[in-house]
């Protein structure tokens, strides 16, 4: 499995022949926008944990041109679907099997609204399993006790955790949701977009070693292989 990072909390996962594309905000974001090429994405399918604008700007133009399907809550996908674009709903706990693996919608705690305010359902983040590995991308959220649930039923390989405050989780509480999850390997995601969440990297890759845990914060355009 192989993860891009597309900038915010925007990534590419490869997992043999399917190309999953989460939360894609990349038109809008100056950091993305000169490094990835949008009209160069091609994905299979389209996971996105919430409706705010910086999660879907690019997801409807990118399905449409594609044919992905995407992949949400039932509010969000029936938000998209009412727009001719092939969808799967899905809700808390729930698990469906794709051709690439199992997704589990998992808890958050966020909001969720579409742009012009109308309702975007409730945030949750996904757990891909495969058949060698099992990825958790948390999505925009706090610490939160539901996190202790997840290694009862799921041994992660990595967990993408948000890191940058102010919105989610700040660098401290997700060395304690990496306890929660039982996960020592975590790729940082939502951090440095804009002001209100630039972060210190030294001092949040510190801050995981400290824990006796790996922290990657990767450049834009870059992967990692799990």
């Amino acid at each position: 499995m192989e993860i891009k990072f597309l900038g915010h909390a925007s990534l590419l996962i490869t997992i043999g022949e399917s190309r999953l594309l989460v939360d894609p905000f990349i038109s809008g974001n100056e950091k993305a926008a000169n490094i990835i090429d949008v009209n160069a994405l091609h994905p299979d399918y389209i996971l996105l944990t919430h409706a705010h604008q910086d999660h879907i700007l690019d997801a409807e133009s990118i399905a449409k041109r594609s044919g992905a399907t995407i992949v949400s809550n039932y509010e969000i996908a029936t938000h998209y679907q009412t727009k001719g674009i092939n969808v799967h709903p899905m809700n808390h706990g729930g698990n469906w099997s794709f051709d690439f693996g199992t997704l589990r919608y998992t808890n958050a705690i966020h909001t969720s609204s579409f742009p012009d305010g109308s309702y975007g359902g409730q945030p949750g983040g996904f757990i891909i399993s495969t058949e060698e590995k099992q990825v958790y991308i948390a999505g925009d959220t706090a610490l939160t006790m539901d996190m202790k649930l997840i290694p009862m039923t799921f041994k992660l390989d990595l967990a993408i955790l948000p890191i940058g405050d102010n919105f989610t989780m700040g660098i401290e509480d997700a060395v304690i949701a990496s306890d929660f999850i039982q996960c020592d390997n975590i790729l940082g995601y939502h951090y440095d977009t804009f002001g209100y969440i630039e972060i210190d990297h030294k001092l949040a890759v510190k801050s995981f070693e400290n824990a006796g845990k790996t922290l990657h914060l990767l450049p834009i355009g870059a992967s990692l292989v799990v």
